[in-house]
């Protein structure tokens, strides 16, 4: 078959030898047969090559005729163009790299990618048909230039949306976690794994299943949530709307990985405090339950450690947890530079050939890392050289790594169909359509004192909107999401919605941070002359309007990867600005662009209405300024607790008997902390109101082994239409050992119109109902549960009890 290659501008030299080689194979016997394609190009089809054999037959067949060269390229990643390659498209020096011999996955190949930590400009990115075409030619190589013609799964960050130029965005995971809307976590998975496979890509590392229980972490915002329950059930949608389009899900990151001593992130990212069984109900469930229930392809192993034993060195992580106890069937990839920190930074191994070692003989399939694959990959013939690992376990390794790459189909078929089909399927109207509902579900209504939102633009002259995040734009694109959508910031989100009829001003007030900052909130500085000015602007412009709304938080140099925090207060000068703001007298409205919990006592105290918005997409000005006019009754729910001070931390849903308790009482005396959560956990308020009744547990004695069906009448007692989310806590009485002190175990989102009712139906199974007993094995034990039905975790309307016999 004639080839066509799109080559790169170079020199006429490279390009002239370049054609020669690439003729040269050209004149190959064609290797495309119906129905199937002869790889490994000896002129018959061998069983890898035929689609009517087992995937375990196939698996076999191909690992018999691999060299110990084309095994070991199987396990490495090569991080794509300008992170490590160097080529956008084939070169004939790939025939002198390391993956003349194939390669186990390109991460992030021509995806466009902008961030503070990494540029990738390619001009093969868009249009999607050109990027689709790209990958083509690329995957073409390696299946038509390699001996076994073994072709590339491409891999891709997914968490904000796809990670690629122009791909349809999705907010935060914090903000993903708080709309509790686990059918529209459903079509972003569908929307995320249909624009990978129209692009080309075959593997989304996404989601990530972490539960992010301190808030000063700085990766807070890329997590669902808190809870355990919560973050699995929309981790097993997001992973069955992937994978449905023919993708692969990757998990992130497997395991106890979001929760490092004192929250440190960056250099960091070791020693987590967890006992054994809270890492059991806690920080494992969700990857249990998702692998059990919805068989991700992917999971990516940690480079924190966890009681002295680095993750990705562990064979009780990787292989007795993961492959023995959760049933996983895919590959493991490493987190960059997992593997070498095993030396590096955990010190438990002499050199880098022994980390490389014992992180294959763990269960580690393919190390990832800024750098060429063959840094591992030698170090990895060396060991098989000298017999410091087995050929048993190489074939193990390799054999993981192939058989998903049969699942996905890509020895049937390992192109993408009609590239230009491409442009129709990415980024469509109906996506457009998902995201914008995704963020207006995001939003949360923290305070609404004397009903001051929604505001009635009717009755408004002048507004001001002020803040240091009032008109950025940076907080909507993520180093792990789209790129280059334009966005629409708060203040022109307002403008647009008011139109000519209301005037709107704007003053900064002050920026996102001080000069001194982080310093600052431990060594208070006096305000610059530059700094009063600005504030003093704000609040001259604040006595001539009729509300205020004042846009504060962080923006995505003060949260994100990288970047946890030691205070969590409004950072730099915002409180001093609220404060001046308030102090006019005139109404003030916060919105809160933020990635984790906040610590604003006083704003809570004294401003009367406060909106949660997250790090919401490129449509954050448009939801935003929907929401305080009342277009969107906010209706989302906090997925994450927050606390009133760090000192409190941890702070935290779910919490064992009294760990959270207040002083006072017997045996508690004094008054030295402050006490309670600022805003707990599954709160939110709305513009309108709901009413819970004729809560039903049925059966109300069941045995062991049975489900127990749950149901309750919910009304919309208010004027306006709504979203609630009703949430199911589930507290086991008596137990043989101390238990969380209720768990939630079911929540589900409706939408209301003023004065209806809807029954809403849960199913407990026994799972719902297990504890870890003395043994450390998952029972239901006999005993009454109580069925807990709340608008959130303290908020708890109505109660029945059952018993398991």
């Amino acid at each position: 078959m004639r080839k066509k290659y799109s080559l790169p501008r170079v020199s006429m030299a490279s390009v002239l030898i370049a054609g020669l080689a690439l003729s040269a194979s050209a004149q190959q016997k064609n290797i495309y047969h119906k129905g199937w394609v002869d790889f490994n190009k000896n002129g018959k089809m061998d069983v890898f090559e035929d689609p009517s054999q087992t995937v375990d037959k196939r698996v076999a067949d191909l690992l018999s005729q691999m060299t110990v060269e084309e095994k070991t390229c199987q396990m490495a990643t090569l991080y794509g163009y300008k992170r490590v390659l160097k080529e956008e498209m084939p070169a004939a020096s790939w025939k002198n790299e390391v993956w003349k011999d194939g390669i186990a996955n390109i991460d992030e190949e021509l995806n466009n990618l902008v961030s503070t930590t990494d540029r990738a400009y390619t001009e093969y990115s868009f249009p999607y048909s050109k990027h689709a075409s790209a990958i083509n030619t690329i995957q073409k190589w390696f299946v038509e230039e390699t001996r076994l013609g073994i072709p590339v799964d491409f891999t891709n960050e997914g968490i904000h949306g796809l990670n690629h130029d122009r791909a349809t965005p999705l907010p935060a995971p914090i903000s993903i976690g708080s709309t509790f809307d686990k059918q529209l976590v459903r079509r972003a998975g569908q929307t995320v794994g249909r624009e990978a496979k129209a692009l080309g890509y075959t593997n989304v590392y996404a989601p990530i299943l972490d539960p992010a229980r301190d808030q000063r972490w700085g990766r807070v915002v890329e997590c669902y949530g808190e809870d355990p329950f919560h973050i699995a059930e929309l981790g097993k949608q997001m992973v069955l709307g992937i994978q449905e389009e023919g993708v692969a899900s990757t998990l992130k990151h497997f395991a106890v990985y979001s929760v490092p001593k004192g929250g440190r992130d960056g250099s960091a990212r070791t020693d987590p405090h967890v006992a054994p069984r809270e890492m059991y109900q806690i920080y494992l469930y969700p990857f249990r339950r998702v692998i059990q229930e919805a068989h991700p392809m992917g999971v990516m192993s940690s480079y924190n450690d966890w009681d002295g034993v680095p993750i990705t060195g562990s064979y009780y992580f990787l292989t007795e947890l993961l492959r023995q106890k959760f049933g996983f069937n895919g590959y493991v990839v490493s987190d960059s530079e997992a593997v070498e920190y095993l030396y590096s930074k955990h010190h438990v191994a002499g050199d880098y050939k022994e980390a490389v070692r014992q992180a294959v003989e763990a269960g580690l399939n393919v190390r990832t890392n800024f750098t060429m694959p063959q840094t591992y990959i030698m170090p990895l013939r060396e060991l098989i050289k000298e017999n410091k690992l087995s050929m048993k376990v190489i074939d193990s390794r390799v054999g993981d790594v192939l058989r998903v790459k049969f699942r996905l189909g890509l020895f049937d078929d390992p192109y993408v169909k009609d590239p230009k089909s491409s442009d129709k399927k990415v980024h469509t109207p109906a996506d457009d359509a998902m995201s914008l509902q995704m963020n207006r579900e995001s939003m949360v209504l923290l305070k609404n004192q004397g009903d001051l939102l929604p505001l009635d633009k009717s009755k408004l002259k002048n507004i001001l909107v002020t803040g240091p995040l009032a008109a950025e734009k940076n907080y909507a694109t993520s180093r792990y999401g789209p790129s280059h959508n334009p966005v629409t910031n708060v203040l022109d989100g307002i403008k647009n919605y008011v139109g000519k009829d209301v005037n709107v001003t704007y003053a900064k007030g002050c920026n996102v941070v001080d000069a001194t900052w982080p310093e600052s909130e431990i060594i208070e500085t006096p305000l610059t002359t530059q700094e009063q000015a600005s504030i003093d602007s704000a609040v001259a412009q604040a006595k001539q309007a009729d509300v205020v709304i004042a846009v504060v938080g962080e923006d995505f140099e003060r949260v994100g990867e990288s970047l946890s925090r030691t205070g969590l207060n409004l950072p730099g000068r915002q409180l001093k600005l609220i404060q001046a703001l308030q102090a006019t007298g005139k109404p003030v409205v916060m919105v809160m662009i933020n990635g984790q919990p906040l610590t604003v006592n006083w704003e809570n105290k004294f401003v009367p209405a406060i909106l949660e918005a997250w790090f919401p997409g490129p449509e954050s000005g448009r939801v935003v300024a929907e929401t305080l006019f009342g277009d969107n009754n906010p209706g989302g729910r906090l997925p994450i607790t927050f606390p009133k001070t760090t000192g409190q931390i941890e702070f935290n849903f779910p919490f064992k008997p009294a760990s959270q308790a207040s002083q006072g009482g017997e045996n508690s005396w004094g008054k030295t902390s402050v006490n309670g959560a600022l805003y707990p956990y599954g709160y939110g308020l709305s513009y309108t109101k709901f009413e819970y009744s004729n809560l039903q547990v049925s059966p109300e004695k069941e045995n062991a082994q049975g489900d127990v069906q749950v149901s309750v009448d919910v009304t919309n007692t208010g004027s306006r239409k709504g979203d609630d989310v009703v949430q199911l806590y589930l507290k086991d009485e008596v137990s043989s050992v101390t238990t969380y002190e209720y768990d939630l175990r079911g929540f589900e989102r409706i939408n209301l119109a003023p004065g209806e009712k809807k029954t809403v139906q849960f199913t407990l199974h026994p799972d719902d109902l297990a504890l870890l007993d003395k043994n450390m094995n998952w029972t239901v034990e006999p005993g009454k549960f109580m069925v807990m039905i709340g608008s959130s975790s303290v908020d708890i309307k109505l109660k029945k009890e059952f018993e398991v016999q």
